[in-house]
C-alpha cells in the first residue's frame, strides 16, 4: 500500500503547483491514501473552506493543520457546522489533537481506502518555541488506545527538530509513519526505523522557494535588517511540491519504503 503525504501548502503558488502535480503522483504510484497538511494555504495563513473543498477536490483523503490553522476565522464554522460540500469533508480536515479541552474540530481522522483498507492519520502539534498546547506525547498515547487501524499517519507540526526526531522514536514501531511539518525546509533523513515506522524532521513546504520559507525574501530581509514590524505577503517565484510517499504493509501498518518528492514547474 503506497501513502503520499503532501507537505505545507503555502499560498496560492503552493496550491498550483499541488494542482499540477498530485494526480499524477497519486497515479503514478497507485497511492490508496493522500494527506495533505493545507495550514498556509490561504496566503501563507491559514486555510479558507473553499480552499479545504478544493484541495479535497485534487484527491486528499485527509488535510491536516497547525499552529495557524485558527488565521481565518470561517473555518470554524466549517469545522463545527458544515453547509458545503460532501458532510463527511469537515470531519477529515484535522487541527493538532492535543489542542486544549473544547476546541472546535477533531486532532483524528480514521476511516478506510477505496480497497478497504482502514486507516487512521493523527494531527500533532509541537510545544517547544510553538503556542501552547497539551504534552503531544501523552496525547499520542491516549489516541492509540483507541484506533484498530494498523495504517496509522502522524503528522508532527513541530519547530524543533529534536523534539521530532524524539517523537519518531518514542512511536517506532506503534505507527506507520511519523511526518515532520511546519519548519518548510525539507529535510534529507528519511528513513524507516528499526521497529518499522517511516520518518522524515520535515517534508518541506509545497509553496514558493525563491523566498523565506515562503515570504517574499524583501519583507523578511526588512525585519531582520530594521527590526521594524512589517506585513507579511506570500511569495511566488518558483514553487515546488514537497512531499513523502511511504510504502506499507496494509496488513501489519509496517512501513517498507519511504521516499522524498520534490517536484517544480
Amino acid at each position: 500500500m503506497n501513502i503520499l503525504f503532501v507537505g505545507d501548502i503555502f499560498g496560492h503558488a503552493g496550491r498550483r503547483i499541488v494542482h499540477e502535480h498530485m494526480g499524477h503522483v497519486r497515479v503514478a504510484h497507485g497511492v490508496e491514501l493522500t494527506v495533505v497538511n493545507v495550514e498556509n494555504a490561504a496566503g501563507g495563513f491559514g486555510v479558507t473552506p473553499a480552499i479545504a473543498e478544493e484541495i479535497f477536490d485534487l484527491g486528499a483523503d485527509v488535510l491536516t493543520t497547525g499552529n495557524h490553522v485558527w488565521d481565518k476565522k470561517e473555518l470554524i464554522d466549517y469545522l463545527t457546522s458544515p453547509k458545503s460540500g460532501s458532510a463527511e469533508r469537515p470531519r477529515r480536515l484535522l487541527r493538532p489533537a492535543n489542542f486544549q479541552r473544547g476546541t472546535p474540530g477533531y486532532g483524528v481522522f480514521e476511516g478506510a481506502t477505496a480497497s478497504g483498507v482502514e486507516f487512521a492519520v493523527v494531527n500533532l502539534q509541537g510545544r517547544v518555541y510553538m503556542p501552547g498546547t497539551n504534552d503531544p506525547f501523552e496525547c499520542i498515547d491516549t489516541v492509540l488506545q483507541g484506533i484498530r487501524a494498523k495504517v496509522i499517519v502522524v503528522d508532527f507540526h513541530a519547530e524543533v527538530t529534536s523534539e521530532k526526531i524524539a517523537m519518531g522514536w518514542y512511536l517506532d514501531g506503534r505507527v506507520t509513519a511519523v511526518l515532520g511539518t511546519h519548519t518548510h525546509v525539507p529535510t534529507a533523513d528519511e528513513r524507516v526505523l528499526p521497529g518499522g515506522t517511516a520518518y522524515q524532521t520535515d517534508v518541506g513546504m509545497s509553496g514558493p522557494y525563491d523566498s523565506v520559507i515562503g515570504v517574499e525574501r524583501e519583507l523578511v530581509l526588512q525585519r531582520f535588517l530594521t527590526g521594524m514590524p512589517g506585513k507579511f505577503e506570500a511569495a511566488k517565484g518558483n514553487p515546488k511540491m514537497c512531499a513523502a510517499l511511504i510504502g506499507c504493509d496494509a496488513q501489519t501498518g509496517r512501513a517498507t519504503g519511504i521516499q522524498r518528492l520534490m517536484l517544480g514547474e
